[in-house]
């Protein structure tokens, strides 16, 4: 029974949130409470909450500080210069901007960190993809793909699970996966490439002066004739002769105010600091790098960082108090879905749901797979990372999956590298806090990001998994 509600609650929060029927913070709240009533353990809702709250609150903590953090360097003008070189390296040709995102979200994932990642890679790439009129899912879903292949990272969190969990050396486990995961990070720049083919085709190749002129103030996403978001054909809002969305009347074009990221390219902000520019640009760096070095806890660290950059750009108290109420919405939006996702994990766990799933695929398994154990781990891990968390996949299920593969001789490790293939797709989960700063930042909804996404990051895991098994890994 359980077995069945969990995946019925599953089930009920991905279609209402992708058929826009209820918005994610409340499908996060409302429908596992529901489910917890039907288990029969409504009087313990409260223990599940607190317990959910008391594992995310750090993560809530980090995000917060570092959209404040990262939302000054843009007030400020740290990534104008960034920005100003891609569009003119991409010459506003849309295949280029979609594979500068994918290299763009692939690097900065060296640092190990979703959330940092996406922060940097929309504060660079939101202003192009607003300017040319581009589908912002196909910015989020490159994104997500990219660092999820970049998350097996041994600093980056399931190798070190995995390794944790099975009681492996952590370099065993990842160097031999090298040459699947660059053949992985390959297909996502082939991806993106061909995605971006389609935008070009859909809004043309223009030059960086019509770039320029104007900037789209709604969200454009890749429709088809039926309503839902896919990869096929598309279509849009009103466009201009040289392909550009109309500029709103009365905005001039040129966005808003510049507080909430968008103009980034507005060299007559008020919030820009140029003479403290290599301050900003060395602090960035010495954050990254004390977060790479485990200095500090990194909710300490953007706390840290926060403070720092607020007080030295803007010394006057009434400025850095409008700094932090420009940014306000992001923060809340954020926040409040980390800490709604926590009443969705306290209940998937403290119900025993979680557990009972996992039970059941492992014992759903043919015995005559048990040799091919590790391909069975790959696949997967494809459903199960997407549907718990890392560490119930890691800690929970993949020690039975390699129990039941050591019975038929199969190796730990080999069970190990073939669980870090749905990585790709995982990064995309509902229960993912940094997805949730990928889509607010972007201003996508995620029902759209999850329908655009989903298929794309599957099959990159499944790309990845084919490369394991031909290069003998798994």
């Amino acid at each position: 029974m359980l077995t069945v509600l969990g995946f019925g609650m599953i089930a009920t929060f991905l279609v209402l949130i992708m058929m826009k029927k209820m918005s994610p913070i409340a499908a996060l709240v409302l429908i596992p409470a529901l489910f917890c009533v039907f288990v029969g353990q409504g009087a313990q809702l409260g223990d599940f909450v607190i317990e959910g709250v008391g594992k995310l609150a750090p993560t809530a903590a980090m995000l917060m500080f570092a959209i404040i953090y990262f939302g000054v360097m843009i007030d400020v003008g740290l990534f104008d210069p960034i920005v100003r070189g891609i569009l003119r390296f991409c010459k506003a040709d849309p295949v280029r901007v979609v594979v500068g995102t994918a290299v763009l979200a692939a690097v900065v994932s060296l640092d190990g960190d979703g959330s940092t990642t996406f922060m940097i890679t929309v504060s660079a790439m939101y202003p192009l993809y607003k300017r040319l009129g581009m589908s912002l899912v196909v910015m989020t879903g490159v994104a997500a793909t990219a660092n999820g292949v970049m998350n097996t990272l041994p600093w980056g969190g399931p190798t070190a699970r995995a390794a944790t969990a099975l009681k492996l050396d952590a370099a065993d486990i990842f160097v031999p996966m090298i040459p699947a995961l660059g053949v992985g990070l390959l297909f996502v720049f082939a991806l993106a490439y061909v995605l971006g083919r389609r935008e070009r085709k859909r809004i043309g190749y223009l030059t960086l002066d019509e770039a320029l002129v104007t900037e789209s103030e709604t969200e454009t996403v890749l429709v088809t004739a039926g309503g839902g978001a896919s990869g096929g054909d598309v279509e849009r809002g009103s466009v201009t002769g040289g392909g550009l969305p109309e500029a709103p009347a009365g905005d001039g074009g040129d966005g808003s105010d510049g507080s909430d990221g968008s103009p980034v390219l507005d060299p007559k902000r008020p919030t820009l600091r140029p003479k403290l520019y290599w301050f900003n640009a060395g602090l960035t760096v010495a954050l990254l790098a004390a977060m790479i070095l485990e200095l500090m806890p990194i909710p300490v660290l953007f706390l840290i960082g926060a403070a720092l950059a607020l007080t030295v750009n803007f010394p006057k108290v009434a400025d850095q108090k409008a700094r932090i109420a420009a940014h306000a919405d992001n923060v809340l939006n954020v926040s409040g879905m980390v800490f709604a996702a926590a009443v969705f994990t306290g209940v998937l766990t403290g119900t025993g749901m979680v557990e009972h799933m996992a039970n059941w695929l492992v014992g759903a398994i043919p015995e005559g797979m048990g040799p091919h154990m590790a391909l069975v781990t790959g696949v997967l891990s494809l459903p199960l990372t997407y549907f718990m968390s890392n560490d119930g996949f890691y800690f929970g299920v993949l020690p039975v999956l390699a129990e039941a593969g050591a019975a038929h001789g199969v190796s730990p490790l080999e069970i190990a590298r073939a669980s870090l293939v749905g990585q790709a797709l995982h990064m995309s989960s509902p229960l993912v806090p940094a997805v949730y700063v990928l889509v607010g930042m972007a201003k996508v909804e995620f029902g759209d990001h999850t329908r655009f996404t989903v298929k794309w990051a599957a099959l990159t895991s499944l790309v990845v998994l084919a490369a394991g098994i031909l290069f003998g890994i798994v």
